[in-house]
C-alpha cells in the first residue's frame, strides 16, 4: 500500500469519527486538517471518506471519476482496504469514495452484523497506521453507524447557530447507543467549533447552552471563520499547505499536537 516506507513495526493505532448530521459545519475540513497536521508531527495517518458526495477525496485533489476502485468496494466485499488505499500530495493516505458509496446502505441493511463491516475492514490496515480518521456523511445512517463502531473516539464539529443543539442531540444518542449495542469503547472527544467568530455574542451563547445541555467537553482553540478553507478544495490541497499560517490552520496543529501528546484538546465552557 502506499507509504510502506518504515512500517515494519507494529503501531498503536487510534481511530477517531468526525461526525454531525448537519452538513456544512467543517466535517471534511477537519478530517483533512487535522490528519495533515498530524502528519506533519510524524505520524503515519490513513484518511477513510465515507461520505458518498466524496468531498474528502475531491479536496486531496483526487477525482472520483477517475477512480476504479473506492470504499464502496471494501463494504461490498469487492475489495480489500489495502487495494484502494492512495497516497495524496499532502502526505496522508486516502481510502477514497466516489458516488456509489450511496448503494452501499441497502447492500448493508441486508447483512447480519453490518455495524461492523467497516471495523473488519480496518483490521487489513491498523497497526500500519498511528491515526485512522473517518469523514462520517451527515446522516445517523448505517455508514455512520459503521464508522462509530469501528472508531475510538468521536469529535463533534459544531457551527455555533441557531438551532445547531438539535442535531448534537441527535448524534449524542446515536453514540451512546453504539456505545451499548456494538462498541463498548467509543466515547465522545469533544465538541468542535468550526467557522467560529468569537466577537458574536450569539456563538457563545450557542457555544455554552450546548455544553451546558449535554456535558460536553470543548475543544479549545475553537476553529476560526476563513474563506481560505473553503478555498483550499478547489486547489486538491488542505488549507495547511494553501494557507499555512492562517489562525484556523494553528489551531488544528494545536489540536494535533493534543492528540499526539495524549489528550485531546482543552475542557472549556466559554
Amino acid at each position: 500500500m502506499p507509504g510502506d516506507q518504515g512500517m515494519g513495526r507494529e503501531r498503536m493505532t487510534r481511530t477517531i469519527a468526525v461526525a454531525s448530521q448537519k452538513g456544512g459545519v467543517g466535517k471534511t475540513t477537519t478530517v483533512a486538517s487535522l490528519g495533515v497536521a498530524l502528519g506533519e508531527l510524524g505520524q503515519r495517518v490513513l484518511l477513510v471518506d465515507l461520505d458518498p458526495q466524496a468531498c474528502l477525496t475531491f479536496s486531496l485533489g483526487i477525482d472520483p471519476e477517475d477512480l476504479s476502485r473506492s470504499v464502496h468496494d471494501v463494504l461490498t466485499g469487492a475489495a480489500g482496504l489495502h487495494e484502494v488505499i492512495m497516497a495524496t500530495q499532502d502526505g496522508v493516505d486516502l481510502a477514497p469514495a466516489t458516488i456509489e458509496l450511496a448503494q452501499v446502505e441497502a447492500t448493508l441493511l441486508m447483512r447480519g452484523a453490518r455495524e461492523h463491516t467497516l471495523d473488519d475492514a480496518l483490521g487489513d490496515v491498523r497497526g500500519h497506521y498511528d491515526w485512522i480518521l473517518l469523514d462520517c456523511p451527515p446522516t445517523l445512517g448505517i455508514l455512520t453507524v459503521n464508522a462509530l463502531t469501528a472508531a475510538d473516539e468521536v469529535i463533534v464539529p459544531l457551527q455555533c447557530e441557531t438551532l445547531a443543539h438539535r442535531g448534537v442531540g441527535q448524534l449524542v444518542e446515536t453514540v451512546r447507543d453504539v456505545a451499548r449495542v456494538t462498541n463498548p469503547r467509543l466515547r465522545i472527544a469533544g465538541i468542535l467549533p468550526t467557522m467560529f467568530d468569537g466577537r458574536t455574542a450569539h456563538a457563545k451563547a450557542v457555544l455554552a447552552d450546548i455544553v451546558e445541555r449535554y456535558d460536553l467537553p470543548v475543544l479549545d482553540p475553537p476553529i476560526a471563520r476563513s474563506v481560505r478553507f473553503a478555498e483550499a478544495p478547489a486547489l486538491g490541497r488542505s488549507a495547511l499547505t494553501t494557507s499555512s499560517h492562517l489562525r484556523g490552520v494553528e489551531a488544528y496543529r494545536i489540536h494535533a499536537r493534543a492528540l499526539v501528546a495524549g489528550s485531546t484538546g482543552v475542557v472549556t465552557a466559554s
